[in-house]
């Protein structure tokens, strides 16, 4: 539900690729691949992966967990973007992930990328009780959303002080301020959204963006 950045119309959101969007011709074709297909809406706009990019740059990042990769758009353009970034990538899709290793193995950045099949909390709890607590730099969330409080909870003891953690999503098409909409999805992101503010003055500093879907920005406190 981010292939755009919500509330732009065709004509500004084209505006707003055309001033800042620098996008490699791998990243690019793997998009545009990612369009054609029926789920096409579950790909990162590509605004907000460059902000995504620009953040995880600042922090100097070498170790980054992303759950939910669907067809790889994200990593690709992070680990293209960082030569030194490895990436622990979380998904249950073997259809859709086919696709991100092949244009991982294109890119050569496949080497850096460990896929783990499996559902994401699974692996998450796997790395806490394997002792990989603060090792890495950043984490990007982007899959079902009623896992959502859990996979911010696990990020919080895997990502470092100082790392972030981040969230895609979270204005859900405007639903979440509706309250009329009580469907599962809408109500789980709403209640996250206020667990999260609740919890910001003692865990994190907290930034809701409104960039693609809504991208939620925590920076874990030291």
């Amino acid at each position: 539900m981010s292939t755009a950045t919500l509330g732009l119309d065709e004509t500004l959101q084209q505006y707003l690729l055309e001033v800042s969007l620098h996008e490699p011709e791998a990243c690019l074709r793997l998009r545009e691949q990612t369009l054609e297909l029926p789920d096409a809406n579950m790909i990162s706009s590509p605004e907000q992966v460059q902000l995504l990019k620009l953040l995880f740059k600042m922090l100097d990042a070498r170790n980054g967990l992303e759950i939910g990769t669907f067809t790889g758009y994200t990593s690709l353009r992070l680990t293209m973007a960082m030569p030194k970034l490895k990436m622990t990538c979380c998904d249950v899709s073997e259809e859709f992930t086919r696709i991100a290793r092949e244009h991982w193995q294109a890119a050569k950045v496949q080497d850096r990328i460990d896929l783990q099949i499996a559902p994401a909390q699974q692996t998450l709890d796997r790395l806490v009780d394997e002792g990989f607590e603060g090792a890495y730099d950043f984490a990007y969330i982007d899959a079902d959303k009623s896992g959502y409080r859990g996979y911010v909870e696990s990020c919080l003891a895997l990502v470092r002080p100082g790392g972030l953690i981040t969230l895609d999503n979270v204005l859900w098409s405007g639903s979440v301020a509706n309250p009329e909409d009580t469907s599962e999805d809408t109500v789980a992101l709403r209640e996250l959204n206020q667990w999260i503010y609740a919890q910001a003055p003692g865990r994190y500093d907290l930034s809701l963006i409104p960039i693609g879907d809504g991208l939620t920005v925590l920076r874990k406190y030291y």
